[in-house]
C-alpha cells in the first residue's frame, strides 16, 4: 500500500492502509495508534463501529473533529479532495505529514511519501482536530 502526502481538512498529512509504513515514518511507537479516515458514514458503518445513540447527532454534524470509539480514534473526512482519495478505499490510516513531535517539513514529506497530492492552495500547516473520547454517557475532550 503506498503512503499518500495530502492536505487534509485540517493539516497537511500522510494516509496509508498499512500502519506499518506510518510506524516507521513517524518513528512512533507501536503501542500509539493512528486515526482512520472514512470516505463516508457509510463506510464508517460497514466497520461495525457503533457510536452511543446520545451522541449519534454530534457525530453526524462533527466537522474537524476526530472520535476515540472503544480506544479506536475515527474520523469522516468531510473535504472533497480528501474523499476523492478515499474513494477506492473505505477507510485509510491518518497522521500529520510530520517527524514525531516536529512542525511539516516539506523535504522530509516528500521523501517518505509514494504519492504527493496537491491542490492549488499547496500543502499547509494549520490548527489540528479537536478529539473527544466517548462512550454511552459521557463525552470528554482531549484535545
Amino acid at each position: 500500500m503506498p503512503v499518500i502526502l495530502t492536505q487534509t481538512d485540517t493539516t497537511v498529512g500522510f494516509l496509508s492502509q498499512d500502519a506499518t509504513k506510518l510506524f516507521e515514518i513517524k518513528s512512533r511507537p507501536q503501542t500509539k495508534p493512528f486515526l482512520k479516515v472514512y470516505n463516508s458514514l457509510q463506510d464508517f458503518k460497514k466497520d461495525f463501529l457503533r457510536v452511543p445513540k446520545s451522541f449519534k447527532k454530534n457525530f453526524r454534524r462533527a466537522s474537524k473533529t476526530t472520535f476515540v470509539l472503544k480506544d479506536q480514534a475515527v474520523r469522516i473526512a468531510p473535504s472533497p479532495l480528501h474523499s476523492q482519495l478515499l474513494r477506492n478505499f473505505c477507510w485509510q490510516y491518518s497522521t500529520s505529514a510530520n517527524e514525531s513531535s516536529k512542525h511539516f517539513n516539506r523535504e522530509f514529506c516528500e521523501s517518505k511519501s509514494d504519492i504527493i497530492i496537491e491542490d492549488v492552495k499547496g500543502l499547509y500547516e494549520t490548527k489540528s482536530s479537536h478529539i473527544y473520547k466517548i462512550n454511552k454517557r459521557k463525552k470528554r475532550r482531549l484535545r
